[in-house]
């Protein structure tokens, strides 16, 4: 195998490919889930493949109709309708069911489904059958406060057993839960309540994060004040901390939940009853409410974890992502639950109280599939170096998944090595709060893997890179990222907004393909000659330089080989003669030394002269969601601010940056441009 190559595409595109590939390992070919055959069978008959993965749920009654679509379409007046989506419409289902009770009545009441551990070290281990009391009592409890079927309740806490217990139980009795991340200030809470008009919120006390006990009801509190919807805070005790407590509004859990029956008669609902919203996070407009259903995401979610993490009855899955991001709700709660694994789950942070802690945890309980970050394996090479500490047996791993932007091929590789003993699948997996679950992902068993790739789509996914027009691109050209069929795991509106869900998602190609639309994912992408897809980015972080579109991802891709770079972010900026230039941030890896010369020239190196940056700015952190992806954006706008300032002009406003898991990056990168 040789490294990175530097070739030059088609005109005016310059890419940074890569020539390692891994073939599946003969002995996980023999013993996996899904065979290659589910790529034609998917592709002969789509609705019926999906058909196929809803039986693998239980389901009350089965579905009339598989599946509806009502593309958008141009009226007279060139208006534009909104689309329509409907999966396995008539069907009925419970989801909590799905993903408890139906374990219980297999017999498998005895199996471990959560290993809970809290960052200060407390441990807590849930059967399904403790699962099920604990869900059967909490819908109880919920019920008794007025919760019905379809009201909305909005979920703020960190990572604990009962985050996971709410959310099942609001799906159990038909409520629509929206689980917000435990670190989010009182205005994005605050936000979330307004838009979604829920009646409950459930909160903490505490949390334990980074060494010590956060005091959070305060900023519940102040979410919470005044909104005329929300009738009850409901309040977990966590950390034991003195919290003020609003006579008539806010209860304890342990008072509500814990003194509830544990027995509880589930009722179906449709399958498109709604389950869930999600909100988007970015730095322009206010978040979007992505609305997810039961059946269809279900399906979704339940098979695909199935099939590109191969789920066996005996694995121990950790998904590392907090509770309130999709990947958490896809690959923690649904997905793992609904097929009756055993889980990890950890409430704080991979440092505390030192780096080695996710080590220890893996080998504390023998996890199998491990599921995390770009960011957080960057993090780890920055601490580590070339190897990982001694004294930690890894050897239970069998697959690893990445998930989040897409992982540089460096990377990709030490992880491989590292936690996987160079020897075990890296499922590396595109998606997005949108598409409900994976949609372009190698079947371990199956796809040949190239670092840096999330190789191509899963059966019954058909996802392309196109042009303008909708026409597929040739292989080496960048193109729009679509996916030019209705999946069951779509979201199927904005909540209170479905024209905004319409012009975001499906009016750039409205009219194409023979199901009348594509679904537009807002990544830039190629396909190389294999049919491998390589995500470039958000289409408006592409960089033009003198003509040459410039991917973001590849250039951080040839930063962070460097030994001296730990992360790096890239955006354009403006320039008076080439248009754009490149401004590159980077976080220093500790190792060796950070010389901007150097980084520009190993840059024009990897992919040629006009991709080497014109600014190297070294900074201590840079601005993550909480699903660890770099905010480009904000990057150029915290550039563009400090150019305003120097020249006298007043600062355009940043955009949002209530999704920010590091906030205080912000200040941090604007205090170190001024002072350059």
């Amino acid at each position: 195998m040789t490294s990175a190559d530097t070739v030059s595409a088609p005109t005016d595109e310059l890419r940074l490919t890569e020539s390692r590939v891994y073939p599946a390992p003969p002995a996980f070919a023999a013993q996996a889930n899904v065979g290659a055959d589910a790529y034609a069978d998917a592709a002969a008959d789509p609705v019926a493949f999906w058909e196929r993965a809803a039986r693998r749920l239980e389901w009350s009654h089965e579905w009339d109709t598989a599946h509806e679509w009502e593309p958008p379409q141009r009226s007279a007046d060139g208006g534009l309708s909104v689309p329509v989506a409907r999966w396995f419409t008539g069907g009925t289902l419970n989801v909590a069911v799905n993903c408890v009770d139906r374990h219980v009545v297999a017999g498998r009441g005895d199996a471990v489904a959560l290993h809970f551990e809290g960052e200060p070290g407390d441990r807590v281990t849930v059967t399904y059958g403790d699962l099920q009391r604990r869900v059967s009592q909490a819908a109880n409890g919920l019920l008794s406060l007025g919760v019905v079927p379809g009201d909305r309740v909005v979920v703020y806490l960190p990572v604990l057993v009962e985050t996971v217990v709410v959310a099942l139980a609001c799906a159990r009795i038909g409520a629509v839960h929206s689980l917000v991340f435990g670190g989010f200030s009182a205005e994005a809470v605050r936000f979330r309540l307004e838009d979604t008009g829920a009646k409950l919120l459930v909160t903490s006390d505490g949390q334990f994060r980074r060494g010590g006990a956060v005091e959070v009801k305060s900023a519940a509190d102040a979410a919470a004040a005044g909104l005329p919807d929300l009738e009850h805070v409901l309040v977990v005790r966590r950390t034991g901390q003195d919290v003020p407590m609003t006579s008539g509004r806010d209860l304890w859990w342990h008072d509500v939940v814990d003194a509830a029956s544990p027995v509880h008669q589930a009722e179906p609902f449709d399958s498109e009853h709604p389950l869930f919203i999600i909100y988007t996070s970015g730095t322009t407009g206010k978040p979007k409410g992505l609305v997810h259903t039961s059946g269809g995401y279900l399906t979704h979610a339940s098979w695909a974890h199935w099939a590109h993490f191969d789920a066996k009855p005996d694995d121990v899955h950790w998904c590392t992502a907090d509770l309130a991001w999709v990947t958490a709700h896809t690959y923690e709660i649904y997905g793992p639950l609904s097929n009756g694994l055993t889980q990890v789950i950890y409430e704080g942070t991979p440092d505390a109280p030192h780096r080695e802690r996710h080590l220890e945890i893996i080998e504390r309980y023998g996890v199998t599939v491990y599921y995390t970050a770009p960011t957080l394996i960057r993090t780890f090479m920055t601490w580590f170096g070339e190897d990982l500490p001694g004294g930690h047996d890894l050897s239970t791993i069998r697959l690893l998944g990445t998930v989040g932007e897409a992982i540089n091929p460096a990377a990709w590789v030490w992880f491989r090595r590292t936690f996987g003993r160079d020897e075990v699948p890296v499922v590396d997996t595109w998606w997005q709060s949108e598409t409900g679950a994976a949609m372009i992902a190698p079947l371990p068993g199956v796809t040949a893997l190239k670092p840096g790739s999330a190789t191509v789509p899963l059966p019954g996914i058909d996802a392309a890179v196109v042009d303008p027009a909708g026409r597929e691109v040739e292989p080496g050209r960048s193109g729009t990222l679509v996916v030019r069929r209705p999946w069951p795991g779509m979201a199927r509106t904005v909540w209170g907004d479905p024209e905004r869900y319409r012009d975001a998602y499906w009016s750039a190609y409205a009219g194409c393909g023979e199901h009348g639309g594509y679904y537009v994912a807002g990544d830039g992408a190629t396909r190389d000659a294999d049919g491998h897809i390589w995500i470039l980015g958000r289409l408006d972080d592409v960089v033009n330089v003198s003509g040459h579109r410039l991917s973001t991802i590849e250039i951080e891709s040839a930063l962070v080989a460097h030994d001296a770079v730990g992360e790096a972010g890239s955006t354009a900026v403006g320039d008076p003669v080439t248009g754009h230039a490149v401004a590159v941030f980077v976080v220093p890896s500790g190792t060796g030394d950070l010389d901007p010369g150097d980084l520009r020239a190993h840059v024009a190196r990897e992919i040629g002269p006009v991709a080497k940056p014109r600014h190297v700015v070294v900074v201590p952190d840079l601005p993550k969601t909480r699903s660890g992806k770099i905010l480009r954006r904000l990057l150029g706008q915290l550039w563009e601010a400090e150019q305003d300032r120097r020249a006298g002009r007043e600062p355009a406003p940043l955009g949002d940056t209530t999704s920010l898991q590091n906030p205080d990056a912000v200040a941090r990168i604007a205090a170190v441009l001024a002072a350059a």
